[in-house]
C-alpha cells in the first residue's frame, strides 16, 4: 500500500474509532475490510465521492431493549437485548442471534458488518444484521430458557419480519431456543411466516442447516486445495471448538478421508494421535447438545490426550479450522502453525484470527488462508435457502440442499480468485472476499441514490 493510501486508511480509521468508541472488535472488522477496499477505490472515485464505505460502516439502526424474565425461583432477572440492522441494500437484514455473557453492542456491530459482506458473497438476496443478549443459557433449565426467549421475542418482534429482518441462531441459540423464539413470534403476530431460520424440519426448517457452516468450511478448503492441484484425503487437520460448526466440519473431513486430530472448548483441547472416528464425533455431539458437558469428558471416555487451558495450534497439522470464536489464533499461535508446516487455514468461526496473525500468514506464499466472510458462509447460505423454501411453501431434499450449498461455496471461491489473484498466481483470499462482497452492496447503494 502506497503512502497516500496508507494515510487515507489511517484517516478513515481515526474517524471510525472516534464515532464508535470502546468497540475494538468492530474497529478490527472494519480495518480488515478497509485495508483492501481503500486501495481498490483509488481509481474508482465514484465510491469515494459518494462515501460508500463510510455509509457501510454506519448501521441503518441499532435497537437496544430491556429483557425482564422470571427464573425458577420466582426471582426477576434483567438482561439487555440488541438487534443491529447494518445494511439491507441487497435484501432483508439477515444474521444470527447470540446469547452469551460477552455480547455487547460492539461485538454485535462487528458481526453485523461482517455479515453484510458474507451475505453478499453467497449470491443470495440478503442484507446483513446481528442480534443477541448478554443472557447465558448455560446452567439454566429449559423453562428458564423458554421464559427468557419469550420475553426477548416480545420486544424483538416489532423490528423483524420475513421481508424486513430474518434472524437465525448463533452461539447459545440452537434449535431449542429458535423453537421458543419462533413460537412466541407466531403467537404475537398471529401469522405463520419464515421470520426465523434454523427452525426444526417439522415447522419450516431446512435440511442441512445444522451442518451447513461446518460443511461449507470443508467445501471451501476443498476448493482452495483443488485450485492448487491438491486434495483433502490423507491430510492431518486441527479443529478448534466442539459445537455444531466444529463437529460437522470434522464429520465432513472424515467422510473425505482426512485425519481429524483435535477438538476443543474453553477448558482445553483433546488430541487423538490416530485421528478421531465418526463414533467419537457423534459422542461429542451428544455431550455438547444433550448433556452440555465439557470436552475433557471425551478424553476420559476414549483415552485421548487432554491439555487444560490450551488450544489446538501447538500440534502439528497440515490444515487448520478455527471453529470456536473470534481472535482465537493470535500471533504466537500463527508462528507455531507456520513452524509446524501448516498448508491452509479455513475460518469456520467469525473473525477467529487476529490482525497480527493474518499478517504473518499473508507473508507466507505457501500458506492459503480463507477468511470467515467466505469460509463460514455455508450457514447463512442454507438459511437463505430456508427462506426461499418458506416463501415457496415447500421443502427441498437433503441432497438438493447440499448440492446447492456446494455450488454456493464453489462460486464464493471463484469470486475470491477473480478479485484476489496476485502476480505469480498467489491468491489473497482476504482481498478477494472483501472486494467481491463490497462491490455488489456498493453498486446497489449507488443505484438507490442518497439515503
Amino acid at each position: 500500500m502506497g503512502v497516500d493510501k496508507a494515510e487515507d486508511l489511517n484517516t478513515f480509521m481515526e474517524g471510525v474509532v472516534a464515532r464508535n468508541p470502546g468497540e475494538p472488535e468492530f474497529h478490527q472488522a472494519v480495518h480488515e475490510v478497509a485495508m483492501d477496499i481503500i486501495p481498490y477505490m483509488a481509481d474508482k472515485p465514484i465510491y469515494k465521492d459518494l462515501r460508500i464505505l463510510e455509509r457501510m460502516t454506519e448501521p441503518d439502526r441499532v435497537v437496544s431493549f430491556r429483557v425482564v424474565w422470571e427464573d425458577d425461583k420466582g426471582e426477576l432477572r434483567v438482561n439487555r437485548g440488541f438487534r443491529v440492522q447494518q445494511n439491507n441494500a441487497i435484501g432483508p437484514y439477515k444474521g444470527g442471534i447470540r446469547f452469551h455473557p460477552s455480547v455487547n453492542q460492539g461485538v454485535l456491530k462487528f458481526l453485523a458488518f461482517e455479515q453484510v459482506f458474507k451475505n453478499s458473497l453467497t449470491g443470495l438476496p440478503m442484507g446483513g444484521g446481528k442480534g443477541g443478549s448478554n443472557f447465558d443459557p448455560k446452567g439454566r433449565s429449559d423453562r428458564e430458557v423458554m421464559r427468557f426467549c419469550q420475553a426477548f421475542m416480545t420486544e424483538l418482534h416489532r423490528h423483524i419480519g420475513p421481508d424486513t429482518d430474518v434472524p437465525a441462531g448463533d452461539i447459545g441459540v440452537g434449535s431449542r431456543e429458535v423453537g421458543y423464539l419462533f413460537g412466541q413470534y407466531k403467537r404475537l403476530v398471529n401469522r405463520f411466516e419464515g421470520v426465523l431460520t434454523g427452525k426444526a424440519l417439522a415447522f419450516g426448517g431446512s435440511h442441512v442447516r445444522t451442518e451447513a457452516t461446518g460443511y461449507g468450511a470443508v467445501y471451501m478448503m476443498e476448493e482452495m486445495l483443488s485450485h492448487h492441484n491438491e486434495h483433502l484425503e490423507g491430510r492431518s487437520c486441527l479443529i478448534s471448538g466442539s459445537g455444531n460448526v466444529a463437529t460437522y466440519c470434522a464429520q465432513k473431513l472424515i467422510e473425505n478421508g482426512a485425519k481429524v486430530l483435535t477438538l476443543s472448548d474453553s477448558n482445553g483441547v483433546i488430541y487423538a494421535r490416530e485421528g478421531l472416528r465418526q463414533e467419537h464425533i457423534d459422542w461429542v455431539k451428544d455431550l455438547k447438545n444433550g448433556r452440555r458437558g465439557r470436552i475433557e469428558e471425551a478424553a476420559k471416555e476414549f483415552g485421548f490426550n487432554f491439555r487444560e487451558g490450551k488450544k489446538p495450534w501447538g500440534y502439528k497439522g497440515e490444515l487448520a479450522f478455527p471453529c470456536a470464536t473470534q481472535n482465537e489464533i493470535n500471533e504466537s499461535d500463527a508462528r507455531s502453525l507456520i513452524k509446524q508446516g501448516v498448508r491452509a487455514i479455513c475460518e469456520g468461526a467469525n473473525m477467529p484470527t487476529t490482525p497480527e496473525a493474518i499478517k504473518l500468514f499473508g507473508a507466507q506464499k505457501n500458506v492459503l488462508h480463507a477468511p470467515s466472510k467466505a469460509a463460514n458462509a455455508g450457514g447463512v447460505s442454507v438459511s437463505g435457502l430456508e427462506m426461499s423454501q418458506n416463501s415457496l411453501r415447500l421443502q427441498w431434499s437433503e441432497s438438493e440442499v447440499n448440492e446447492r450449498l456446494r455450488k454456493i461455496m464453489k462460486d464464493i471461491h471463484s469470486e475470491c480468485i477473480e478479485h484476489g489473484v496476485q502476480k505469480g498466481g498467489h491468491v489473497d483470499y482476504f482481498k478477494g472476499a472483501n472486494i467481491a462482497g463490497f462491490t455488489k452492496v456498493a453498486n446497489a447503494m449507488m443505484a438507490y441514490g442518497v439515503m
